[in-house]
């Protein structure tokens, strides 16, 4: 059993280190060359009642998310309580601050600890949930685009995320030839054994992803699904009114903070540490330049909000995490 074990240990390691190492190069690259003393004083002068606030909003985001995963299990025929919802994907989370990506997986699995939801079906819930994500991401981005065009522009030429066209072509292409093959030759596959554990896995899925076409309250996701991304830009503006340099920041800008900070995120370092610090870093400089201020202290200023949203969003992971760990071995069934 020992022996088992230390192959997934090693990798796990193994994964650890990557994501500390990208955390440690992304940080290094967004502190240098600034001026630490300007950080400190505006951290020093930051009024933190508006981060209690949006601590508020950033725990809501986690309720009307697990409300919501409800709904997309119940056309499935699984009715499971908000609760075990809620601690599942709170448990998920904590996951995702040991090794990058792994929550998704730890969540559906806790989640069939305490109510039998098959892994693979909850599973495809979840990646549902990530595309329903990545359609709201493109409303913020495009209301950013109108009302904050220069400081996206800014962004894009200063901070070296220049996507190639031809390879995210070539990837969505090989992604759709992918899933044609898999179900044109699925059920040649299925004589062997283990193959044919991979296709049923990969059916639970499907199943999971097509939830949403069953789905009898849609009017109750759309809300919820509204509600989540409302509590994601308050959370992340209401920071913005606790330094006296951004507190004149509009709504407008929130949206342009929300959608580079969810860029930062996506970067697979541990818990954003470094990725997120140096997306804020050239946000807040991209917005200076297009108000026509200076960018190094936007680029500071933006540093500062990391260390304040950054340690917010991880010691909510954190806490409901932690919480989480009693609570689902409390209602785990054997």
């Amino acid at each position: 059993m020992l022996e088992e074990k230390k192959p997934s240990a090693f990798k796990n390691a193994i994964t650890i280190f990557i994501s500390v190492a990208i955390a440690a190069v992304f940080l290094w690259v967004a502190l240098r060359g600034l001026d630490f003393d300007k950080i400190k004083n505006s951290l020093q002068k930051a009024n933190y009642l508006w981060v209690v606030f949006a601590a508020v909003f950033g725990v809501s985001a986690y309720i009307f998310r697990a409300v919501r995963w409800n709904l997309l299990l119940e056309p499935m025929g699984y009715k499971i309580s908000n609760s075990n919802s809620l601690w599942s994907l709170s448990f998920g989370y904590l996951m995702n601050l040991t090794i990058p990506r792994s929550g998704e997986l730890a969540r559906s699995t806790a989640l069939y600890g305490v109510e039998k939801v098959p892994v693979d079906k909850s599973f495809g819930t979840i990646i549902l949930e990530r595309v329903v994500d990545l359609v709201c991401m493109m409303i913020f981005l495009g209301l950013t685009l109108i009302f904050k065009f220069e400081a996206i522009k800014s962004f894009y030429e200063n901070s070296g995320f220049q996507p190639n066209p031809v390879f995210i072509v070539t990837v969505i292409a090989a992604g759709i030839i992918g899933i044609f093959l898999f179900f044109k030759f699925k059920e040649r596959f299925r004589r062997f054994h283990i193959i044919s554990k991979i296709i049923d896995f990969i059916d639970g899925i499907f199943e999971g992803l097509k939830s949403i076409l069953k789905l009898k309250q849609k009017g109750k996701f759309i809300l919820l699904t509204a509600g989540i991304w409302i509590c994601y830009f308050f959370a992340s503006y209401l920071v913005c009114f606790a330094l006296p340099e951004t507190s004149g920041f509009s709504p407008a800008d929130g949206c342009f903070i929300l959608v580079i900070g969810t860029l930062g995120m996506i970067i697979p370092a541990s818990g954003g540490i470094g990725a997120f610090n140096l997306a804020m870093k050239f946000g807040f400089a991209a917005l200076f330049i297009s108000m026509g201020k200076d960018a190094t202290e936007g680029g500071e200023l933006g540093l500062a909000y990391s260390f304040i949203t950054l340690p917010l969003q991880i010691s909510i992971m954190l806490v409901m995490g932690l919480i989480s760990i009693p609570m689902l071995a409390k209602e785990r069934k054997i």
